[in-house]
């Protein structure tokens, strides 16, 4: 495992505890929501327009989020076909005041450029 993260900071938020399951750690689902935002700002901005999650097609948990960690979100465009691209994820978090910082998490989410009627359209070039 790298000890640096891949990609592009995208999102920085705090672990509150309204985010915690029964064990007292964060709940899946809501980092795999950090996530779906932070891939969603990247798949807009190479799309130049709307997007929407089609797919999650990895997701790994690598280690818990703690109430009161900072996760952070690095995304980068992996690949772009016609109408799709896959956008590489990794979450970080910085642990408590002394600023230890792990790898918690990565994806891939596969996102379709789509026109306003909500119908697929091709990704444009860079």
């Amino acid at each position: 495992m790298s000890d640096e993260p891949h990609g592009e900071l995208t999102l920085r938020t705090l672990a509150m505890p309204r985010d915690m399951n029964g064990n007292g750690d964060i709940f899946g689902g809501w980092v795999l929501s950090q996530m779906d935002i932070a891939s969603g700002i990247v798949a807009g901005k190479r799309a130049r327009g709307r997007v929407t999650t089609v797919a999650v097609d990895a997701m790994k948990f690598i280690r818990p989020v703690k109430v009161g960690d900072v996760l952070t979100i690095y995304a980068r465009v992996d690949r772009v076909g016609r109408t799709s691209m896959g956008i590489g994820l990794e979450a970080w978090v910085q642990r408590g005041r002394l600023g230890y910082r792990e790898k918690v998490t990565e994806a891939v989410f596969t996102y379709v450029a789509i026109d306003e009627d909500g119908r697929p359209m091709p990704v444009p070039p860079e």
